[in-house]
């Protein structure tokens, strides 16, 4: 889950630094460091999106599709939805940005290099004035002043981005508690409940990629063979276009049935003859927060 995501990206991060980083010590310091800081955090972002199934089931077909949640007059909808994509989407960035603030090495090559007399004087408060005119080339060393007083001033940088780094951590924790219970208070259905439901969706989505896959195999050597052998195919049951269609949108969670997902829903309601024409269900895209999880499948490009 989001602990795994967040120790993964703090190990990245720390071979990042070791490996790859190096302070210019020049008019390109702040620049430099500022790109360490929020560019890998933006691609981590960037790819939260991508590798989101929910994503996916939001985007595809919106601009061919007149019911898409996406379209004209349901746009407060897919704002909603695409929020809680994004929630999940930031564990990895907010994580990147929150160790590399606590490792200090990025924040300490951009301040130094950071064009602002304000904040050289009040780091340099104290210190002779060569710090004032060399700031920027202190991380490596190569200032004139003494080595205890490059020491000092790097010792004040790296204490306010580990401050820095501790309020982001802080605030991300608070923020999640806090929207945790909110979620979990307006659950409409019970604890056990939603631990069961967590249960099948994962059982769901684990035998959906097993059979899924044998299917697409079978079906292909179905088709091979008939095309080497020259005969015609077997017999072979695929679900149409309007079926899949169905069990890839969005859940819809209903007041009155409680279906644990569209597949679930689609299997229990319909028909040989609905499944000629598959219609669209009333329904609210915007489901409790607490059942967001239900529309995070195993993503696949």
């Amino acid at each position: 889950g989001f602990g795994l995501v967040a120790l993964l990206t703090a190990g990245g991060e720390q071979i990042f630094s070791a490996v790859v980083f190096k302070c210019p010590c020049s008019s390109w310091s702040f620049a430099y460091g500022s790109v360490f800081l929020l560019v890998p955090a933006l691609v981590l972002l960037m790819l939260g999106y991508m590798l989101s199934d929910r994503t996916w089931k939001l985007f595809t077909g919106v601009c061919i599709d007149d019911n898409s949640v996406c379209r004209k007059g349901k746009l407060c909808a897919c704002f909603k939805v695409f929020a809680l994509i994004s929630v999940k989407a930031m564990v990895a960035p907010i994580s990147w940005i929150a160790v590399a603030l606590l490792n200090g090495s990025y924040f300490e090559c951009a301040m130094t290099g950071l064009n602002s007399t304000l904040y050289t004087a009040a780091v340099c408060e104290g210190k002779p004035r060569a710090c004032e005119e060399e700031l920027q080339r202190v991380p490596c060393g190569k200032s004139s002043m003494s080595s205890s007083d490059s020491q000092d001033v790097l010792l004040i940088i790296k204490a306010q981005s580990q401050t820095l780094g501790w309020v982001v951590i802080a605030s991300i924790m608070v923020s999640g508690l806090v929207l945790t219970c909110m979620a979990r208070c307006r659950s409409p259905v019970s604890y056990l409940q939603l631990r069961f439901w967590r249960a099948y969706t994962q059982s769901e989505n684990d035998l959906f990629e097993k059979m899924s896959s044998e299917h697409a195999r079978k079906l292909a050597e179905r088709n091979l063979t008939s095309f080497f052998q020259l005969r015609q195919p077997a017999p072979m049951e695929t679900p149409d276009a309007k079926a899949w269609k169905k069990i890839s949108s969005l859940y819809k969670f209903g007041n009155t049935d409680h279906y644990y997902s569209n597949l679930h829903k689609y299997v229990e309601t319909h028909s040989d003859h609905a499944r000629l024409s598959v219609k669209s269900e009333e329904g609210d895209f915007v489901n409790p927060s607490v059942l967001a999880f239900v529309d995070d499948g195993k993503s696949v490009f």
